[in-house]
This record gives structure tokens, sequence and C-alpha cells, in this order.
């Protein structure tokens, strides 16, 4: 049976997936069974706009031990609360995705049926005002989830924004000191053994080769391997998610960084903004067939806070995925198995997505089919979640006339997300499969901010008098009010857990 065992993994590519993949293999490979060798030019530049990151981030981080403090201060990071939505129904419409849940600890689902009840009866209080990560973002406000499940700061949740070269930078070192060996080059040629078809070595423009039993497809969207070999095939989604290029652009801190990333809608797609402890990340998404790169350009520099630190950068792109993203000895991870614009900072959550489903299905040399099979299986549908969860801020979108929404509004949406809508409407249930990414909270935040409402509740509530039901939301308001107010900044939180004065 040892003879089957991998013996070498060759990861091609480093940046934010690169680095990510090497740090959990060679944190798992304790004592190491097999060598992990990573090859990156420093000629290649890498797409690194996704600064910002969702709950998800801490599995990872735990899996490779990384201490917060450090973290913190060698990515230049700051907490993230959620996302503010602006513009996205006209005007100066706002609203705000918390992470976390609605309501109090004991509440679960059945809040969203309790809010829908008393909205339904004329209750004048939004379901914003039940989120304490709502309320402590808009404050300007940070405070952990509390360990007590029976705390109303349990409710909390939170991700990071962060430098996304200083986060590969990081996770480079920690996983150089556990073994990983990185080869600096270009690959230039990449051979296969004729008869499985299975890739064998990759040659760099130095001559150097690297031997393999498995290659991980860390190359971006280039996707050398598993499509420039191994013929993946595209599925193209570009019919939901029409926007195909972005500008990122850094500049100035000129505040005090805010715990949240906006999102704000423009004619032709939307910009995203980022606070970081040195400087704001800045970028505009939109669609080459309602702008040109020079009128996206000059809206993105009108809206920035600060001072430009440099020119904007280009990035094409296709938004679907790769048919399959595991072929006979290849596995693509990142960008090179597909993308997903960052309107909800699912990228590097979709890398994770890929490394842990990696190490689940570990192979061995022979890399069977069944367990590609498995990955593609299981990886698709994560992917095909969070396309539908996209697919719903432009579909849903209000009060925009242009050219783009008008085609967003207009166009025929998956099927998967249509039956939320019709649950949700008709019934005021959120209908979610078990290994769905995102949960109730988001979806209900998501389609109460794009403008759907529940015609009806749960009649189970109905046990309850709408009396007691209107007392128990005035009371929970009450104290999610005060339980914000409680809270550090959010700048004077960041200083305290980094240890600094």
């Amino acid at each position: 049976m040892s003879n089957r065992r991998i013996r070498k993994v060759v990861i091609l590519g480093g940046g934010t997936a690169g680095w990510m993949t090497a740090a959990a293999l060679a944190k798992v490979n304790t004592p190491p069974q097999f060598e992990v060798t990573l090859i990156e030019s420093d000629d290649i530049g890498i797409i690194g706009v996704g600064e910002a990151t969702i709950p998800t981030i801490h599995w990872f981080n735990r899996l490779v031990e990384l201490d917060e403090a450090q973290f913190l201060r060698e990515t230049k990071a700051t907490f993230k609360l959620g996302i503010e939505f602006v513009g996205w129904n006209g005007g100066n419409s706002r609203y705000f995705h918390p992470f976390g849940r609605y309501g109090g600890p004991a509440d679960a689902q059945m809040f969203f049926h309790r809010w829908i009840r008393a909205s339904l009866g004329g209750f004048p209080h939004g379901h914003q005002d039940y989120s304490l990560a709502t309320l402590a973002a808009m404050a300007n406000k940070f405070g952990p989830p509390a360990p007590d499940p029976k705390s109303l700061f349990s409710t909390l949740g939170y991700a990071y924004h962060f430098d996304a070269g200083l986060y590969a930078a990081h996770l480079r070192r920690r996983s150089e000191a556990r073994g990983v060996k990185r080869v600096e080059g270009k690959v230039e040629r990449i051979e296969q053994d004729p008869e499985t078809g299975f890739v064998t070595r990759l040659t760099t423009h130095r001559g150097q080769v690297v031997e393999g039993d498995l290659f991980i497809d860390c190359s971006g969207l280039r996707a050398l391997l598993i499509e420039g070999v191994m013929n993946s095939g595209f599925e193209d989604w570009s019919h939901w998610l029409p926007c195909d290029r972005a500008l990122a652009v850094p500049c100035e801190r000129v505040t005090a960084p805010v715990p949240y990333t906006r999102a704000t809608a423009h004619a032709f797609g939307w910009q995203w903004r980022i606070p970081l402890q040195h400087r704001t990340g800045n970028g505009i998404v939109y669609s080459s067939r309602f702008a040109g790169d020079d009128e996206a350009a000059s809206t993105l520099m009108a809206n920035l806070d600060g001072k430009a630190l440099a020119d904007p950068r280009l990035i094409r792109f296709q938004t679907g995925r790769r048919r399959r993203s595991w072929i006979k000895n290849v596995v693509a991870i990142g960008l090179s198995s597909g993308f997903l614009e960052p309107l909800e900072s699912t990228s590097i959550h979709l890398i994770q997505s890929g490394i842990a489903k990696l190490l689940s299905l570990f192979p061995t040399r022979d890399c069977p089919e069944e367990t590609a099979g498995q990955f593609n299986r299981v990886y698709g549908a994560d992917v095909e979640s969070v396309r539908d969860f996209l697919v719903l801020h432009y579909s849903r979108t209000q009060g925009r006339d242009e050219p783009l929404w008008r085609h967003c509004q207009a166009m025929a949406v998956p099927e998967g997300l249509s039956l939320k809508e019709r649950h949700f409407t008709r019934t005021g249930r959120i209908v979610l499969s078990t290994d769905e990414l995102f949960r109730e909270a988001s979806w209900f935040a998501v389609l109460m901010g794009q403008g759907l409402r529940a015609t009806d509740y749960n009649p189970l509530l109905d046990t309850m008098p709408a009396d007691e039901n209107l007392a128990h939301l005035l009371r929970l308001r009450d104290q999610m009010a005060k339980a914000a107010a409680t809270l550090p900044s959010h700048e004077e939180y960041l200083r305290r857990v980094m240890g600094t004065a």
C-alpha cells in the first residue's frame, strides 16, 4: 500500500491561493509524508484584490495556527462585521449584510418569523435594529463573539480586511519554516505520462525540473494545468453576472478604519471600499458592454476618500467555473478553478473550500476517478450556491434604470435562486441545503435589502399572543442598542488586540 502514497506535491503559482494551499499542506503533513514544492515567478503579478473576507477565514487561520495579533500586525488587517450596500436600490439607499445572527441568542430562525409577523401588523421598527453586528458597525464599534451562548454578544460574527500580498508573504514564511520548498521561475515545459495523461514534471525557464505525483494549479486566471493541459472546459455565467472587468487602486487612509466593507452601485457596475490599517483598497467592477475603461477609471478616481497611491490596475475576467476542477492528478484551487466577482468577498473562501475538500479527499498516486468526481461534485455545488447569492444582488436591484441594471432586472435567474425567492415571499422561510456557505441571516439581509418582502410567517408562531410577540421585540431592540453602546471603538479594539499603544 505504501508505494501508492503521494510522495511529491507540486503547487504551480504563489499568491494567496498558492501559499494558503502550501501552508495547509505543510501543517497537516506532520511528520512529513510527502514533499511540497511551490513554483512561482516574481515577474508574474497576482490579482490581489481579495482584501476582504467572510467569517470562514477563521477555519483556515486556526488550521495553520496563525496568531491573531501577529496576523493583524503583519498583514495590516482590520476587523469586518459585514458589508454595506449603497445605491443598489437607487439614490442614497443603504442596507447592511451583517455577519452573525439576527435576534437574541435563543431566537434562532424563529426571529425572522417574529419580525415578519409584527411587520405585517404595522410594526414600525426595521429588521436591522435586531442585528448587533449592524448596530456596532454603523457606530464604528467592534467586539468579538462571546463564548457564552446565552449572551447577546454570542450573536456577533466577524472576518477581516487585510493586504493580500502581505498575507501571502506571511503564509510563505510559515510554510517555508515547515519545509515547503519554493522554486523561482516561469514554467516553460509541462510533461505528461504518455499512457495515463498524468502530469509528471514541470521545467522552468531556468531549466530547473520539478517532478511530482500531485499537481495543484494555482496559476490564477491563466489556468495553465487544468485548462492548458487538461482541457477542462469553462462554464460561462456572464449571462447572470455581466460584469467582466475591474480596476483596482489603493488610496491614502484619511479617517479611522470602519469595521465593514462598502459596495456602492454605479450606473455600469459597483465600487468597493476596503479599509486597512495603512491604506484603503478601492476598485470598480463593471461591464465593458455598458462602459469603457476610461469612463470606469474616471468614476473610480472621482470617488476615492484620499489621494491615490498608484495608477488604477485593469483586470479582465469572465465569470464562471471550470467544468471540472480535478482531472487526473491536477487539482485547480483559486482563480484557476473559475472566477466569481468580489461582491460578497468570497474569493478567499472558495480557495479555502478547495483546500478543505482536497484535504478530506487527499488521494493516492493513482488519483482515482471516484475521488476526483466527488471533489468536482461538492466543490461545484459550493460555487453554484455562491453564484446564486451574487445573482440576487443584480437581478433584484430596484430604483435604477441604467442599461446595465435594466438588463439585470429582466434576466431569468437560476432555478435554485427563484425557488428561494418564492419560498421567502410566500412563507417567510429561507430554504437552504446543509452545505451552503451563506446561511439564513445572510439571505434574509440581502432579500430584505433588495426589496423582497414576505407575505406570511410560520403559523406555529400564532401560539404566542400578538402583544407578547411585540413586547419581546421591543425589549430585544432596547437590549441590542444598549449592548452595542458598551462596545469599544473599532480602532481601540484593534490596538488592544495587537498590543500597541
